[in-house]
């Protein structure tokens, strides 16, 4: 009794070369995650290069980097040049200053700053506009065009320091806990985060606690700013940041060694002679570590922070 045979039926013509097609872009897809990963790992090493040389010369033998060319690789590592820089300065004293201004940047930028955000992006107040337009114009003028009239401004300070009410005959805010930490109080650039994250929360919960009764200052305090837990640990680590590795200005307004911060402590290493390059790259990389590890900590909220700002 003859049997019915089933045959498969023929492929369509046009299943190979889609198979081929999905081939083909796979492997151009592959081939471009390897270049990015590639660029990647070439532009950080680049960026990580600067760092690498000096953790390496902070342990290496004095003799060794007056060497040309140089080793790469230290042949003698020397952790004892850590200690030696320890004993040398005061470096407790000039951490602690350093935390100190940090501590008081980080906290005064995260109290003022977003205050003056949440005004800027939530309260309706004529000239709002221009008063944000100035606040982006002072965050294109750079430190070094102010620094000048700023350090006059704490020179003559009005009845500190021996000044008189017009500000003559004393030394003002000069070596003083003062001249370090008001100039930093407030940042146009941490008042133009915080409007960035004030403006993306919704203006519904703030109209539905007007109607309830609920004050501005309990608005901002209460509802809207625990909304934006993000931004406020972005701006605390770079307020905190700026404060830390603040040089320029401490050098010019204090001249006691209590009130030394640790990166002008650091330039103790140097003279016109010579420079002590192993105790002064050993002192930096002491000084550099707290902000790597608090990057490392936070970085999950600091990534966070700035994408949900709107900053690309």
């Amino acid at each position: 009794m003859p049997t019915d045979t089933l045959t498969p039926a023929p492929p369509r013509p046009e299943a190979a070369p889609r198979r081929t097609r999905t081939a083909s872009l796979h492997r151009k897809k592959t081939m471009g995650n390897a270049m990015i990963m590639a660029f990647l790992v070439v532009a950080s090493l680049v960026m990580a290069a600067p760092f690498l040389w000096m953790a390496l010369s902070a342990v290496r033998d004095p003799s060794e980097l007056a060497k040309v060319p140089m080793p790469l690789i230290p042949r003698e590592w020397r952790w004892e040049n850590f200690s030696d820089a320890l004993s040398q300065a005061p470096f407790a004293i000039y951490a602690r200053n350093s935390f100190i201004l940090a501590l008081s940047t980080a906290l005064l930028n995260v109290v003022f700053a977003s205050a003056c955000g949440y005004s800027l992006a939530k309260l309706t107040f004529r000239l709002s506009n221009w008063v944000f337009g100035w606040m982006v114009a002072c965050i294109m003028i750079p430190f070094y065009a102010t620094v000048i009239p700023v350090f006059l401004i704490a020179r003559h300070m009005p009845l500190f320091g021996g000044n008189s009410l017009l500000g003559q005959g004393g030394t003002g805010w000069i070596d003083t806990w003062w001249a370090l930490i008001v100039p930093g109080a407030v940042s146009p650039f941490m008042v133009f985060l915080f409007r960035q994250f004030y403006v993306s929360t919704p203006t519904e919960l703030i109209e539905a606690a007007r109607i309830d009764g609920v004050s501005e200052l309990g608005i901002y305090a209460r509802i809207i700013t625990p909304l934006i837990k993000p931004g406020l640990l972005t701006v605390a680590l770079l307020s905190f940041e700026q404060g830390w590795n603040n040089f320029l200005w401490p050098l010019l307004v204090t001249t006691s060694e209590n009130l030394r911060v640790i990166q002008v402590g650091i330039s103790s290493f140097r003279d016109e002679a010579s420079t002590d390059w192993h105790l002064l790259m050993a002192g930096t990389t002491m000084a550099a570590v707290p902000m790597i590890i608090l990057f490392l900590i936070f970085q999950r909220y600091f990534v966070q922070g700035f994408a949900s700002s709107g900053i690309k």
